[in-house]
């Protein structure tokens, strides 16, 4: 997978697997909006940092940084559309992916804390990150994951906020806790988390992956 450097934002290729020689690093979930900055973007530094989405680069490398990571990931830069095969991996390694990050920012757009008229748990109900199709695996299988307003002001993590995540969600709170348990879930009610959310036929995937044992899972 591409990783990118926290430091100067270049990107180099890392084989992701269990050995010691994988880097950590963390992984963005956010939703796409306009002006993302896209895999032929980040080749021309320059010109990327004009982009309106820059900032989610800019902003994940900073938070990385500061939990001594030296890599990060974001979907919009890191996967190359132009491969057909390149594309299909980072689909069907997603899942991993996220699993094996030291950790992941969860970016909510369209909620701002310091004008928000109404609690945090209202506010989170209300945003639109739970209402997508990939979003789904990205808040269960990560280990730890850590929630940011649109100004980027931390919420608190996953764990903190275990029991509002899994009241929005509906999800299990032991498989929120752990994505091992995913498993000992039955097969109706992991679809169930599916059904109100968004999906796109690229989307097919995460929620194949929910429907079937853990083993067989990306």
């Amino acid at each position: 997978m591409w990783l990118i450097d926290t430091s100067t934002y270049r990107r180099s290729w890392h084989i992701v697997d269990d050995t010691a020689t994988t880097p950590q690093y963390a992984i963005l979930s956010h939703t796409w909006g306009q002006d993302e900055v896209s895999f032929n973007d980040l080749e021309d530094l320059s010109n990327a940092s004009k982009k309106q989405a820059f900032s989610k680069v800019e902003y994940t490398c900073r938070e990385a940084r500061a939990r001594g990571l030296q890599y990060s990931w974001i979907d919009t830069c890191c996967i190359d559309k132009r491969s057909s095969g390149e594309l299909s991996e980072a689909i069907n390694s997603m899942f991993n992916w996220y699993q094996k990050a030291a950790v992941c920012f969860i970016y909510l757009d369209d909620l701002d804390v310091a004008r928000a008229k109404e609690k945090l748990t209202e506010g989170l109900s209300r945003c639109k990150w739970f209402t997508r199709g990939w979003t789904l695996q990205e808040l269960i299988a990560p280990r730890e994951a850590e929630l940011f307003d649109r100004g980027w002001k931390h919420l608190g993590s996953k764990r903190s906020l275990l029991s509002t995540l899994s009241d929005i969600t509906n999800i299990n709170r032991d498989v929120l806790e752990d994505a091992n348990y995913l498993s000992d879930v039955p097969i109706a009610r992991r679809m169930s988390w599916a059904a109100r959310r968004k999906t796109r036929r690229v989307e097919i995937s995460p929620t194949v992956c929910l429907a079937s044992s853990m083993s067989t899972c990306p």
